[in-house]
């Protein structure tokens, strides 16, 4: 375990941390539009490098995390070591969330959606992929898309049938952003999706 958690972190801990929260921030602004993180990582097994320099500039010692139980336990210990961060094993409690297979997650709904007094509360998913490409194509409209967006990340379907009902609930909702390789893209709760006619 030693081993695993004294794999760093950030090389440039200041600097990676605002380049990677740069990312995010425009990921949001923009949904559907991808963008690149740099942070040069070495991680463990199990969380991809946009993940990982996401999980290190959100996390921090006020924040609960629930991760997918199919991450090894060493993903953990990273990001307790790294970060200083809470876990829980209920959905509802959790500020942030690490889905490593989107396919055998299936209910958005178990997660805190915020209350009406403090939307913001609610959970953000963070969620990785194996590809923002050959998956379902589905086109977004949300503000920060000046016509539309079309994309087709690999989720499933069940995915997008629950992400209508999140963006339905609005102002309450979950927020997302999706991970593949060292690259991520923004889905806050005021995006859409639809099929492509």
């Amino acid at each position: 375990m030693n081993q695993i958690t004294h794999l760093p972190g950030f090389p440039d801990p200041i600097h990676d941390s605002q380049k990677t929260f740069r990312a995010l921030l425009d990921a949001h602004a923009r949904p559907g539009t991808p963008y690149l993180i740099t942070a040069n990582l070495t991680i463990p097994q199990g969380l991809n490098s946009g993940c990982a320099a996401a999980c290190l500039t959100l996390f921090d010692l006020d924040v609960q995390v629930w991760l997918q139980p199919s991450f090894e336990p060493q993903v953990k210990a990273w990001l307790l070591f790294h970060t200083g961060c809470r876990f829980t094993t209920q959905p509802e409690q959790a500020d942030f969330a690490v889905i490593q297979n989107i396919d055998k997650f299936t209910e958005l709904s178990n997660f805190n959606s915020g209350t009406p007094e403090k939307p913001e509360t609610s959970t953000t998913l963070l969620i990785q992929l194996e590809s923002f490409s050959a998956g379902r194509t589905v086109v977004l409209t949300a503000p920060g898309i000046l016509k539309e967006q079309i994309i087709s990340p690999q989720v499933p379907l069940h995915f997008w049938e629950s992400w209508a009902k999140n963006h339905q609930s609005y102002p309450l909702g979950l927020d997302a952003f999706l991970f593949a390789k060292n690259s991520v893209i923004g889905l806050p709760r005021t995006t859409k999706s639809g099929n492509l006619e």
